[in-house]
């Protein structure tokens, strides 16, 4: 089976990054530095402060983190550690390395939000770093009884295959594996065939009208096409920051906390409409 990908993975409008603007990824360095200091001030503040007065409010709905392409959950640990101080009650994806099939990652996916909506008995806000907001993205429109909000960081669900061709390697690098017999990854149907088709079909469906969506781009993102990042059914936020920095900029971490607030103000506005209507 062939290892290319479907053209309309890459609709008009929208390209591939340059061999240049890998170059911004660089900026990485300085914005995990970044995170460094502000976990600083941040444990010297804690020490000043008497434990009474240092909890955090905790949030309402909870919150599923999900990873981008070929990352896990440890690459989303920092954005973890920050939302958790700050009230939100966090949940890995399980994911240790996202280079499955999409719809088996989706499928597994939502066997999780199932189990935190039972347990914590609340609908569940999502933060998706790359891959893992388009996956969050699909999910929001399947299943908005599961899902209350997304947050994308990064993720180009307009046009999947606007990624620079370094990671076009590594998807065709997956894709022989997987016709070796290697189970867990993606197969060449997953970027070219029927699965890539329904995935791709599945992140442009609408979103229900009580599903709240924001979407964090940069123009400095060396890895996929800024403009494939924002979908006209979210509130695009732009930062400045490297694909990869996304999960880690402290700057990117406020937003994402405030988008989340912003969201779970809107559901419960939502809710109190009906409840007086």
């Amino acid at each position: 089976m062939s290892n290319t990908m479907a053209p309309w993975l890459l609709p008009d409008g929208y390209g591939r990054p340059a061999l240049a603007a890998l170059l911004r990824e660089g900026s990485v360095v300085t914005e995990a530095g970044r995170f460094a200091v502000r976990r600083g001030a941040t444990r010297h503040t804690r020490r000043r402060t008497p434990f009474a007065g240092g909890a955090a409010a905790r949030a309402a709905e909870p919150v599923l983190l999900i990873p981008g392409f070929l990352a896990g959950d440890w690459t989303l640990a920092a954005m973890n550690k920050e939302l958790r101080e700050r009230g939100f009650r966090t949940y890995r994806s399980h994911i240790h390395a996202n280079v499955n099939c999409t719809l088996k990652s989706a499928l597994d996916l939502e066997t999780r939000l199932e189990q935190l909506v039972e347990r914590r008995g609340s609908r569940v806000q999502i933060v998706g770093h790359s891959l893992g907001g388009m996956i969050g993205r699909g999910l929001a429109a399947r299943r908005p009884d599961l899902v209350a909000g997304l947050v994308t960081m990064g993720s180009p669900m307009r046009a999947p295959a606007a990624h620079h061709a370094l990671l076009t390697r590594g998807v065709r690098a997956l894709n022989r594996l997987s016709d070796a017999g290697l189970p867990g990854v993606m197969s060449s149907d997953c970027v070219g065939g029927e699965c890539a088709h329904l995935s791709f079909v599945e992140v442009q469906e609408p979103l229900r009208a009580d599903v709240q969506m924001t979407n964090v781009y940069s123009r400095r993102d060396g890895i996929v096409d800024w403009k494939a990042c924002i979908d006209p059914e979210g509130r695009a936020v732009e930062v400045r920051a490297s694909h990869v920095g996304l999960a880690v900029d402290p700057r990117v971490i406020d937003i994402v906390s405030a988008s989340l607030l912003h969201q779970s103000a809107a559901f419960a506005g939502d809710l109190t409409a009906v409840a007086t209507a």
